[in-house]
């Protein structure tokens, strides 16, 4: 539309110039055809007549040229620009790609979300060679990375592991857990919640609201209350080394745990460190604990501190899917204390995590017996 326009433009000043070229020469004619007209002296030793003849004939053949020549000079100026695009079309794509691939800023100016997931989905398959494994595999990808509220970095999960003297327990001997979180994020939510419930219904509804609620699921029985502060509670929460106040409300089949973050903090949107501190129990006899990541992680670092306990030795189960190995040390036996730590620098996925397991020396001493 716009080439159009600009060519009947050029068109229109042509026909004016000739028009005008015309004129001019019948003028001149009719001043060399009647000398006493011109008024001015000088003009009587210009041969007005040749002249006035020849930008009459240029205007004359102007105007007859553009009418006759106009269609097929539109035609020509149409096969000269599909023939330049022909010839350019391999560098204009070869740079588009370079661009995208390049300058992610570019792409992000002409793309929405859609076709960029297009456009992923297209490039995945053609590295994988089967569509249907890509579009799966993007699916995923997309679910838990890019659709993530909030994405976590240089997270420190502190456990420590302490006995309870087993005269003062109901039901099977239990271990205290006491669990530090610390972590840099944007937060998401103004509000962070903590609960702890022992109706299925109740968890199934309560763990899809995460980032926003952190939920455990206890199952009732003799020692394990999920309403009850000796069963869980959340004990301190921090936002950049500033104490938040902690409200709690209890049911009977469990308690929630909340905690202000601020309107503010989540309207800034800049990086923050949280920390918080729970305490929860877990059966002696259990010998499992297991943390979930719940939002996509940069660089992890676990340590379990099992010192003030009857443990003898502790497995450490590595549920981070990735070609990356994560690191395990652990304190030389000459050490006082005795703890394990996992750290992993890349980036962890939700739905993985870090397990341990142990065993007790009681029930190392029965083997050998």
């Amino acid at each position: 539309m716009k080439a159009s326009y600009l060519q009947r433009i050029y068109g229109l000043k042509v026909t004016i110039v000739a028009i005008i070229t015309f004129t001019a020469g019948i003028a001149l004619e009719i001043l060399a055809a009647h000398p006493e007209l011109v008024t001015i002296g000088w003009l009587h030793w210009l041969p007005l007549k040749e002249i006035g003849g020849t930008l009459f004939a240029a205007g004359l053949f102007g105007i007859v040229w553009d009418y006759a020549d106009g269609r097929e000079k539109e035609k020509r100026e149409d096969e000269r620009i599909r023939r330049l695009l022909v010839e350019s079309a391999p560098d204009f794509r070869d740079a588009v790609v370079r661009g995208f691939g390049v300058e992610d800023e570019d792409l992000k100016r002409v793309a929405t979300p859609e076709l960029l997931d297009s456009i992923a989905g297209n490039v995945l398959a053609m590295r994988l060679g089967n569509r249907a494994f890509a579009e799966e595999v993007y699916a995923d990808i997309r679910d838990q990375a890019v659709r993530a509220p909030e994405r976590w970095h240089d997270v420190r999960v502190n456990i420590r592991l302490s006995s309870i003297d087993e005269s003062s327990t109901v039901g099977a001997a239990l271990y205290v857990v006491s669990v530090q979180w610390e972590y840099t994020v944007v937060p998401s939510h103004s509000t962070q919640r903590f609960a702890c419930v022992s109706d299925k219904d109740e968890y199934r509804e309560l763990v899809s609201d995460i980032p926003a609620t952190s939920t455990w699921f206890m199952t009732p029985r003799p020692g394990f209350d999920a309403s009850s502060r000796e069963a869980f509670e959340l004990v301190r929460f921090s936002v950049d080394g500033e104490e938040r106040s902690i409200r709690r409300s209890a049911r009977k089949t469990g308690q929630t745990y909340s905690v202000r973050i601020g309107d503010e903090v989540v309207g800034a949107a800049q990086p923050v460190r949280v920390s918080y501190t729970y305490r929860t129990i877990t059966a002696r006899a259990g010998h499992l604990l297991h943390f979930d990541i719940d939002q996509p992680t940069r660089g992890i670092e676990v340590t379990l501190d099992y010192s003030d306990t009857d443990i003898a030795d502790v497995r450490v189960l590595d549920l981070i899917a990735s070609t990356k190995h994560a690191h395990v040390d652990r304190t030389p036996a000459s050490v006082p204390g005795q703890s394990v730590t996992l750290s992993f620098d890349g980036w962890v996925f939700p739905r993985t995590g870090v397990a341990f397991s142990w065993t007790r020396q009681s029930e190392i001493d029965d083997q050998a017996a």
